[in-house]
């Protein structure tokens, strides 16, 4: 069985691949409002994109994770999810899922099951609609709502990932757990992250530890430690009143690299090794020069072997730049 093992000894089994850097939202966290977006000349095509995943799933990688910007945007997006889905069939890979946004959820939900997805994450930060619109910019909360309804009755199990913002949502912590476990949704708290220029407000405006999201959800709810994990970074805790699971992110208050087994991948083909560093290779031009997939393996296991220990996460309180200067719409949620 192929493996790719990085320098500490950890297996790479899980890729996680914006498709696009485009998004339907300009989340106040993510985006500024006026994004320059890369020009199609760059982007890879979804030919390249599955002979690239499909690289990687040679080499060990069990978990295919598509993100944006918004996956659902990209057209044709669903001719790559088809393809991926052989690897499904034929054993080699475990899950193929997404993270979205939600938007495009109501057109797209029933193709993503017959695809072979089963499960989905979904961005979510607040219940209340003008909230919502605030922090989207450009989000309809309706379609959301339908999109997650259009989820729900396809079999897709759903997962809300809510980034916890300092006086924005941080009074319906409550309620987003209520509303999940009656939902039968998973949900998972992520603090901001240092990354991209996202316009007027900074990170420090925004921060909220999740050490203290946890502290308030325990006044109301029994919060149970489980042994359960989805191959990312999330630590979860079953609320025994819902029966539903809470998973925390924590990469500003306690970094999760320990056992990190992930690398990303972006639409121009750039992989970066890790989320907070700026170290990357590009897989773009050995995939580009040849038809032979020789090149590319090997430059996919000269970039393992570069994977490094953890990131470097701070909020910086004297200097308002972001502690890495790509959006996170360019390297993926």
């Amino acid at each position: 069985m192929t493996e790719m093992i990085d320098p500490f000894g950890r297996n790479v089994s899980y890729l996680r691949v914006s498709v696009t850097d485009r998004c339907d939202f300009r989340c106040v966290y993510c985006m500024s409002e006026d994004m320059t977006f890369l020009p199609k000349k760059e982007i890879l095509s979804l030919e390249e994109l599955d002979r690239l995943c499909s690289a990687f799933v040679e080499m060990g990688v069990k978990k295919l994770r598509m993100t944006g910007g918004e996956p659902l945007v990209r057209r044709n997006i669903m001719w790559l999810f088809q393809r991926l889905g052989r690897h499904l069939e034929s054993g080699a890979l475990e899950e193929l899922t997404l993270t979205t946004n939600g938007s495009q959820l109501s057109r797209f939900a029933e193709e993503l099951h017959a695809c072979g997805v089963r499960r989905i994450n979904v961005s979510l930060d607040t219940l209340n609609p003008d909230k919502f619109k605030a922090i989207t910019r450009w989000g309809k909360y309706d379609k959301v709502m339908e999109g997650l309804q259009a989820a729900k009755n396809a079999g897709l199990q759903v997962k809300i990932n809510a980034v916890a913002l300092k006086g924005v949502n941080d009074d319906e912590l409550d309620h987003m757990v209520d509303w999940c476990g009656g939902e039968g949704f998973d949900l998972t708290f992520i603090e901001v992250m240092p990354m991209g220029d996202i316009g007027g407000e900074t990170r420090l405006d925004q921060y909220l530890p999740l050490s203290m999201v946890r502290a308030r959800l325990q006044e109301k709810w029994t919060l149970d430690e489980i042994d359960y994990k989805t191959g990312g970074p999330a630590r979860y805790v079953k609320v025994r009143e819902t029966g539903g699971r809470i998973g925390f992110i924590t990469p500003m208050t306690h970094n999760f690299c320990e056992s990190c087994n992930r690398v990303r991948l972006t639409c121009t083909g750039t992989l970066y090794m890790c989320l907070g560093q700026e170290d990357a290779a590009d897989l773009r031009a050995p995939l580009r020069e040849s038809d032979d997939d020789g090149p590319l393996h090997a430059a996919i296991a000269e970039a393992i072997s570069r994977k490094p220990k953890g990131h470097d996460f701070i909020i910086d309180r004297r200097h308002k730049g972001p502690a890495v200067s790509r959006h996170m719409s360019v390297t993926g949620g």
